[in-house]
């Protein structure tokens, strides 16, 4: 099993060398995720020394486990872009066999300065027995897709979606393709080809993230 300390080659274009959280904040080991400290059942943790263990079916998706704040850039043929944005992901556990997932997004100016936020995503990464992943993610914007996916690597995880299912005023969205993983420095990057309004499937986000928590 390997953690964000191994070393690996990253064979899938995310990075260079996949190394340990060299660029990690100094006191992201101390952080977790705002947490119910009474609630009365396991809360969610994004720090593997805090909370509950990890459960033996999401060992695959260790690496993940944290809070991730950089930033990106969005692109597409039906948008003036390319525009800069911020963005956090946690992944985080309650013991049980699946991984939580939260993102959230902010526009920013061409000096790196916030202009409002942006999109917000919400859903499971569900591991399943026979290696692949089950991953459900919800939109703010009326979009909710299933993904079906697997390991590339220890450290890259490819996901593509299955299905889609969106409200009467959410834009044409008819399928997408991510990928995950570990680059040099332990960062978290990946990259989302997306199939909407019209469009074939083809870039449109990438970002690269820092540990920040876990």
């Amino acid at each position: 099993m390997s953690t964000p300390g191994d070393d690996a080659r990253d064979p899938d274009g995310l990075g260079t060398t996949i190394q340990g959280p060299a660029n990690a904040a100094p006191d992201s080991p101390q952080r977790n995720r705002p947490r119910w400290e009474d609630l009365p059942v396991p809360d969610d943790t994004a720090n593997l020394r805090e909370g509950p263990d990890l459960n033996e079916a999401c060992l695959g998706l260790l690496p993940l486990i944290g809070a991730w704040r950089g930033t990106g850039e969005v692109v597409y043929p039906t948008i003036e872009g390319p525009y800069r944005f911020g963005q956090q992901l946690v992944f985080s556990h309650d013991g049980r066999p699946f991984v939580g997932y939260e993102a959230r997004a902010w526009l920013l100016d061409e000096d790196g300065k916030v202009i409002r936020p942006a999109a917000r995503e919400t859903g499971f990464w569900r591991p399943q027995p026979d290696g692949t992943l089950e991953v459900l993610i919800a939109h703010a914007t009326g979009i909710i897709e299933i993904f079906y996916g697997k390991a590339r690597t220890l450290t890259s995880w490819e996901i593509e979606t299955d299905a889609v299912a969106r409200t009467a005023t959410a834009k044409e969205v008819t399928g997408s393709h991510r990928l995950y993983g570990l680059v040099e420095g332990g960062d978290l990057a990946y990259v989302d080809e997306r199939a909407m309004m019209g469009q074939p499937l083809q870039p449109h986000l990438s970002a690269r993230l820092h540990r920040i928590a876990g």
